[in-house]
């Protein structure tokens, strides 16, 4: 039986979305690494109009086990200090239950929800139920991988536990296609979820959209040009020397500048224009990869025949691979060396030859 979907009631003021339609600003280094870092960062951070939110991460989610995992519960208490000192609020991810109850301890003002958790409707529920009573302020992180009841399901939770602050972060989404960015944006699915439920802030993290500093700018732009309430950046005393993400990470100087630009919606040397380009870019690699699919499964499908008709005799075969190896040959020597990689050509030449040969179809290996 399907299940009906929730509606989503918020408490009339969010900590997400300004009544004066400015946006809302949450920064910090991706990961906590000293107290000295995270109060540096912090006191830099504080200068810049508008950011209200101070942000760190505390336990890294990492695919491989001997990779960085954060500093834990220690850079809670880093946190707490960063608030004492700042005013600033606080704001870490959480990925489990144990994680909210860590924060809630440690006096954390926001609480993120990581995006591998909120792909686990278990982990959500945990979280749910360790909130529960307080009304604290969260943000869940759009799943992984591109399910939007997934994301909605997330919220149905935190409702069903008596929350009404909350919002969701557009981190982007994981893909195997070919994209300029770390984490496709999926500006589609962000924007079907502010149609579904208008009164529900939505923000962008910048940072892991983007994956380098080069795009920061224009994934922002293109955020807030298609409404967005707040941004996320990564932002740390000396990026260079940062344990995890240096290559998204600004200093606050920098971030500081990004803003301005976002907010006056200048034009930085036509980078405004970069985002729709590199969009419409992937898409075309995208559909190219599918046509590029459909006729190799066509082909082995024509190679299988042939194999399966031949009465021995490979002359006429290899007559065909000759001719069709001489064309390919003609190709490469007029196409243009800088904008064909003619290695890469060879090689997916040679793996089809390869394959003919083993399935007994047309040709031979490619001289």
């Amino acid at each position: 039986m399907k299940a009906t979907r929730t509606t989503i009631s918020l408490a009339p003021e969010s900590s997400f979305r300004n009544a004066d339609g400015k946006l809302v600003l949450i920064a910090g280094p991706c990961s906590a690494e000293s107290e000295e870092q995270m109060l540096k960062t912090a006191q830099q951070l504080k200068s810049i109009q508008g950011m209200s939110v101070f942000r760190a991460g505390i336990w890294k989610s990492r695919t491989r086990p001997d990779s960085f995992k954060g500093v834990g519960t220690v850079g809670l208490q880093w946190l707490a200090m960063v608030k004492k000192e700042t005013g600033l609020q606080t704001a870490c991810e959480v990925a489990n239950a144990q994680h909210a109850e860590e924060a809630l301890k440690h006096g954390v003002d926001i609480l993120t929800i990581s995006g591998r958790a909120t792909v686990n409707p278990f982990a959500i529920e945990e979280i749910a139920a360790v909130l529960r009573g307080t009304n604290t302020p969260v943000l869940v992180n759009n799943p992984v991988y591109p399910n939007l009841e997934l994301w909605i399901g997330a919220l149905e939770r935190l409702q069903y536990a008596g929350l009404t602050d909350f919002g969701v972060i557009n981190r982007g989404f994981s893909s195997d296609e070919q994209s300029p960015y770390r984490n496709h944006p999926r500006w589609d699915h962000m924007l079907k979820l502010k149609e579904l439920y208008p009164q529900l802030p939505v923000l962008c993290d910048a940072a892991h959209i983007a994956g380098r500093r080069s795009l920061l700018y224009p994934v922002s732009q293109k955020a807030v040009d298609l409404g967005t309430d707040g941004l996320l950046f990564e932002s740390h005393m000396n990026p260079a020397a940062a344990l995890s993400s240096p290559q998204q990470q600004l200093l606050p100087q920098e971030l500081d500048l990004l803003v301005n630009a976002v907010v006056s919606n200048a034009k930085l040397g036509g980078t405004t224009e970069l985002v729709e380009q590199l969009d419409e870019l992937s898409q075309q690699i995208g559909s190219l990869d599918d046509a590029l699919l459909e006729l190799l499964l066509r082909r082995t499908e024509v190679s299988k025949k042939i194999s399966q008709r031949r009465m021995g005799d490979l002359q006429p075969n290899l007559q065909i691979t000759q001719k069709w190896q001489k064309q390919m040959n003609d190709w490469l020597q007029q196409a243009d060396p800088n904008a064909v990689d003619k290695g890469f050509v060879l090689s997916v030449l040679s793996a089809l030859q390869q394959h003919n040969s083993q399935s007994g179809g047309l040709g031979s290996a490619v001289a």
